[in-house]
């Protein structure tokens, strides 16, 4: 156990749930295509601000993506952002970390932080929308945001849903770290149907052994699409989208369109896009 002691739960998190590379150029193709479609097809987004950052594993591969990618990382919590710092920021060139920026702060009091640069993008991954419980707080936030923004700015945010996320169940799966095998386990405790608020904890168990257990708990308000749709326009959003994933059949295909309409799936993620 005084080995295992040693594993970080952050590093658990990253290889368990994030695709960096996946999501920055899936992040690309959205932004290229929304902008094609408004009739003003140009370059590559270049400017990114990674809100809700934890260890900014996104914002690290967005730099390293290209010589002109730059990014701002923003999250109020400490210990994420130290671990990055020490295991990703301190593996990045000379020239890519004077490109990154990382910010202790609340993403309701961040308006381009420490940068001249107005962001292509702000991204919202993990769910983290559904950190806002009040209406109120969640359209400060995306005021922010639309303000934060370049003119030809997007918001994105990474939401899940279906009755999969309400009822109370485990979902595990297998992982290696470091030639380790691990176990990570997705343990949805609660729901309310009329608050819409839920109760969620992440374990880690290596064979029959606990290695962090409730390593992570989220008290999340799964927001609706509708909702978030509508308090995107009333905080200044020209207009929204929905990329949802084309099927799921067990596990989704990993592949999302642009549509106005998705299948009643079990659990699903989507993207739902607020367009300056």
């Amino acid at each position: 156990m005084k080995e295992m002691s040693k594993v970080s739960k952050y590093a658990l998190y990253e290889r368990s749930v994030q695709s960096p590379a996946s999501h920055a150029d899936w992040f690309r193709r959205i932004f290229r295509e929304i902008r094609a479609a408004r009739g003003k097809p140009g370059p590559d987004p270049e400017h990114l601000q990674e809100d809700f950052c934890g260890t900014f594993l996104l914002s690290c591969e967005w730099v390293r993506s290209g010589p002109r990618k730059t990014a701002v990382g923003v999250d109020l919590d400490h210990e994420p952002l130290l671990y990055g710092k020490r295991n990703h920021f301190a593996r990045l060139s000379k020239d890519e970390k004077s490109r990154i920026r990382i910010v202790r702060r609340n993403v309701l009091f961040s308006k381009n932080p420490d940068r001249k640069e107005a962001p292509d993008l702000i991204t919202a991954c993990n769910f983290s929308v559904f950190e806002f419980k009040e209406r109120q707080a969640l359209l400060r936030y995306f005021r922010n945001c639309k303000t934060s923004l370049n003119h030809h700015g997007i918001l994105i945010l990474e939401i899940a849903g279906g009755p999969g996320m309400i009822e109370n169940s485990r979902e595990t799966k297998k992982i290696r770290h470091q030639g380790t095998p691990f176990t990570y386990v997705w343990d949805q405790r609660s729901f309310d149907p009329i608050t819409r608020e839920g109760h969620f904890s992440i374990h880690f168990k290596r064979g029959n052994a606990r290695v962090f257990h409730d390593a992570f708990t989220y008290h999340w308000r799964l927001w609706t699409i509708p909702e978030l749709r509508e308090a995107l326009i009333d905080a200044g959003f020209k207009r929204t989208c929905v990329y949802w994933e084309t099927a799921h059949e067990g596990e989704g295909t990993g592949e999302f369109i642009q549509t106005d309409q998705g299948d009643n799936a079990y659990s699903w993620i989507a993207y739902v896009v607020g367009i300056r």
